[in-house]
């Protein structure tokens, strides 16, 4: 297992300040995220670095226990140990607790269920850290590191769409205890919200955590795509014909669309950043797509039906 180096990926020195690293990451992850370089993996590679890299330095607890590894780590080097031959073993347990926390999963988005983080990180920072035994082989050592490990919980919580724009706040009722828990705008169906150390102790007495598995439930409004949302709206004929305006609902509020003259029917028009928010980017909207319906009168009155015959003849 490669020792990481998160001070090096951040580009930021040992005594860094929790604003210096925050200023750094957001540098980085802005100029190698995967958004901003299609297709590019080597891009792909470094922003999967640099967000475990924040994942740990932005927490002062793991911090901490990183530094502690980091410190064993560069002494052994220091006393000319090679590096393929450090004990990591030692290094393993520690309590991850500390109160009620919630952390969202986000990178499995973009990189799969692991969010892309390396052995390194799931070692000492993810669910399977934990001490094994040294003598064990590798199945054995997976079965030992699994039984240290406490019981989480998995819990559905149904959301509407509004609460996904916007963000909402569950009252979690665990046995006597009461926890509240904030959903974060833009979550979507299969978002994880990890609530730390709050599950019931199992029957070895250990804490684990209640991950919320979030289900937006259907909205007979919209339909959703990523963070892009889309809609139909319909113009009566003349509006279609001549131009005008319609009244469009968004989560924010109404507002009006112009249409053009000569409007089809089944024409789209997109509403830039009126969709939803985009996890974690708070200030990153979708777009409101709106497909327009043309309202034919089924009945005319005779002064009507004579102006349109007068069109059909001129056209």
């Amino acid at each position: 297992m490669d020792y990481k180096d998160y001070y090096k990926v951040l580009g930021v020195e040992k005594n860094a300040t929790l604003d210096d690293i925050k200023r750094a990451y957001r540098k980085l992850a802005k100029k190698y995220h995967p958004d901003k370089n299609p297709g590019d993996k080597q891009a792909e590679e470094k922003f999967k670095g640099i967000n475990e890299a924040n994942e740990v330095l932005s927490d002062p607890e793991k911090k901490a226990r990183y530094d502690q590894i980091s410190n064993s780590y560069s002494s052994w080097q220091q006393a000319g140990g090679s590096p393929g031959a450090f004990s990591w073993e030692d290094l393993f347990g520690g309590n991850r607790g500390g109160g009620t926390r919630v952390e969202v999963n986000d990178l499995g988005d973009l990189f799969g269920e692991t969010g892309g983080f390396s052995d390194f990180f799931r070692t000492f920072f993810g669910r399977t850290g934990g001490r094994r035994n040294p003598a064990s082989q590798r199945g054995g050592r997976q079965q030992y590191m699994q039984s240290r490990q406490p019981t989480n919980y998995q819990q559905q919580l149904t959301i509407s769409l509004y609460e996904a724009y916007h963000g909402a706040t569950r009252l979690i009722q665990l046995n006597e205890k009461k926890i509240e828990v904030k959903i974060p705008a833009g979550s979507k169906t299969g978002t994880k919200v990890r609530v730390a150390g709050v599950a019931p102790k199992d029957a070895r007495g250990m804490q684990g955590d209640l991950y919320l598995i979030i289900q937006v439930a259907e909205d007979n409004r919209y339909k959703r795509k990523g963070a892009n949302l889309y809609t139909h709206k319909h113009a009566d004929l003349y509006s279609a014909v001549l131009g005008g305006e319609i009244k469009v609902e968004t989560m924010t509020g109404n507002v009006l669309l112009k249409i053009p003259a000569g409007t089809q029917p089944g024409q789209v028009f997109r509403l830039g950043g009126k969709g939803m928010p985009k996890l974690k980017r708070s200030k990153s909207f979708g777009d409101l797509f709106v497909t327009i319906e043309i309202d034919i009168p089924e009945k005319l009155s005779a002064e009507q039906k004579d102006l349109f015959k007068k069109l059909r003849k001129t056209n």
